[in-house]
């Protein structure tokens, strides 16, 4: 299967448009939305995608709430939209 990084953008922003504005998202919930089988596979590419929103002002990535530099966070994050 190959997602296109505009398909992975689309469906981030897709994902936080239905919730809340304060609500955040698991690049899971993306990837997941993406592929029943093999979300897994894009678990990177969605952090990838999330990081172009970062550098683009769109989004923030977030861990224990707190918002992180993207290129450095490691284990589980969040995806919000820019405050």
């Amino acid at each position: 299967m190959s997602t296109t990084d505009k398909e992975l953008e689309d469906n981030i922003r897709a994902l936080l448009d239905a919730r809340s504005r304060d609500a955040t998202i698991c690049p899971s919930d993306v990837a997941r939305a993406l592929s029943d089988d093999g979300w897994r596979e894009l678990m990177e590419p969605v952090r990838r995608a999330a990081r172009r929103m970062v550098d683009a002002g769109e989004v923030e990535i977030t861990q224990k709430g707190s918002v992180v530099d993207p290129s450095t966070a490691k284990g589980p994050i969040r995806i919000r939209w820019k405050r």
